[in-house]
């Protein structure tokens, strides 16, 4: 028997749930300003794997440090036992990590599911 797989997306907390998101956790540290919960529609909460309040605050979302950030926090989801328990523990199929994050190509997200994409 072949396992179900586990696939993790990206998308921002502002879109409309979908039926196709699957399982909804929000991946900031912080709540996004002006989204309830009951718009956020979430499952889980995953704080503990967002990038640390000192990377996030030296990253800043310029696209000039995207790259260095992007090494930066690989590196503390290596050493994050969270990061693995949280991959662990996602059920087979689909987990939309949503962020509240402007730029949908320059922010952590993006490098979070690749990172829980790849370790799997």
């Amino acid at each position: 028997m072949v396992a179900a797989k586990k696939t993790f997306v990206i998308k921002p907390v502002r879109d409309t749930p979908s039926d196709e998101d699957g399982r909804r956790v929000l991946v900031d540290r912080l709540w996004p300003r002006g989204v309830s919960r009951e718009r956020a529609a979430l499952d889980d909460w995953w704080k503990d794997i967002a990038p640390t309040p000192e990377l996030r605050t030296w990253f800043d979302h310029r696209e000039d440090r995207f790259a260095e950030f992007t090494d930066r926090y690989l590196a503390e989801l290596h050493a994050n036992p969270y990061a693995k328990e949280a991959r662990d523990a996602s059920p087979a199929g689909r987990t939309t990590l949503l962020y509240g994050a402007k730029d949908h190509a320059i922010n952590h997200a993006v490098v979070l599911a690749r990172f829980l994409n790849k370790a799997r």
